[in-house]
């Protein structure tokens, strides 16, 4: 018989457990900290139909930005937008902000919310095409200010915040603290921390498609929400100056393999780098011109080895993988741009590895020759 009660008594509680996973929703939590590249966008597109699918009580986007791709942005609006359940934006933590593209995510959800000591703002858009400079490049930067002032003003009108000073963090640039945003009503409310978001949410009203809902935000379970491992690493070599690198990387362990048949390693090396390389340039605005210019200057390199030019074709080498660099990223926005501080050691240390590879390969060339 106590046996019995003790099984029963497990039973009850695992049930008891079950029903409070599954029949009751929760607060998902996802961070973006960075640039919204393409493999955040479907993260937290991917997280929202995933919450929706669940049922549950809101979603939370807890953000520190300075921009990114449109395209990306957009994908994150488009899934905020069709959202049956509330997404809340939430600059965090401290010291964060929501330039550019994090601007108008913010100006996307139901709820936008900042913690103290944050900002937001700066949403004049940059260049993702590249192009010349004149007229035809004054009036190309006039259609994609317009079009992204008038985007922002419908989002703002949508959510009743204010289209005023939306706008002018497109044409002008403002940028207001958290406590500022809440007096112009470009948000709804501010927060120290997620803990009083959650608090301060509980009871309130939200207007979701044509309804009006109440949230029930008190003892909700918290889940935060992590980026697998695809998604991870995708994210990583995202970034310019990883792939940029890894590009470097995998040219001159390609020029060394080619220009000493034999080693293996620097092959192998060279070629996996390039590979991931290659896949997180699908991530960023390239310039193709940039990228064959340092293509030819690895060419040139290897030419250098069994061309008697002198050095001359060294240095074409050199100034066209310089050249290439300089035009990789086509972007003047600067969270998608090459840091200055990875770029020249960069360049630096490919160019001193080359001319010593060089160096070698001539020397080993000449004892072939000379015991010929």
């Amino acid at each position: 018989m106590m046996v019995f009660r003790k099984l029963l008594f497990i039973m009850l509680s695992l049930m008891a457990c079950s029903t409070n996973a599954f029949g009751s929703s929760r607060i998902i939590v996802v961070e973006v900290d960075g640039a919204i590249n393409p493999v955040v966008a479907e993260f937290v597109a991917t997280e929202i139909l995933s919450a929706n699918k669940s049922l549950e009580e809101l979603i939370v986007i807890r953000m520190d930005t300075p921009g990114g791709l449109d395209t990306s942005m957009r994908k994150i609006i488009k899934a905020i937008q069709g959202s049956k359940i509330p997404v809340v934006s939430f600059v965090s933590p401290g010291g964060s902000r929501a330039a550019s593209a994090g601007t108008f995510i913010t100006m996307a959800s139901h709820i936008a919310a900042m913690e103290l000591g944050t900002n937001i703002g700066a949403a004049h858009p940059v260049n993702l095409m590249g192009g010349g400079r004149g007229g035809q490049a004054k009036v190309m930067e006039d259609k994609v200010v317009n079009d992204a002032s008038a985007y922002i003003r419908s989002l703002a009108e949508k959510r009743g915040r204010n289209t005023h000073w939306a706008e002018l963090s497109v044409r002008k640039s403002v940028s207001v603290s958290a406590e500022e945003a809440k007096r112009l009503n470009v948000i709804d409310l501010v927060a120290a921390n997620l803990d009083s978001l959650v608090l301060a949410l509980d009871k309130r009203e939200v207007k979701l498609g044509g309804s009006i809902i109440t949230l029930n935000t008190a003892e909700k379970n918290i889940i935060f929400k992590e980026m697998n491992s695809r998604q991870r690493i995708l994210d990583i070599i995202a970034s310019p100056n990883v792939a940029y690198v890894l590009m470097m990387l995998g040219l001159v362990g390609l020029y060394f393999e080619l220009s000493n048949p034999g080693l293996i390693l620097p092959g192998v090396v060279g070629s996996v780098s390039l590979v991931l390389a290659l896949y997180a340039m699908q991530t960023l605005p390239i310039n193709y011109a940039g990228l064959l210019l340092i293509i030819l200057g690895v060419v040139l390199l290897i030419a250098e080895v069994n061309v008697m030019s002198y050095g001359l074709l060294a240095m074409s080498g050199a100034i066209s993988i310089f050249l290439g660099s300089i035009m990789l990223i086509d972007s003047d926005d600067p969270a998608m741009q090459i840091s200055k501080m990875i770029l020249y050691p960069t360049l630096g240390m490919t160019f001193l590895f080359s001319i010593g590879s060089i160096y070698l390969a001539k020397k080993a060339h000449q004892l072939v020759t000379t015991t010929g």
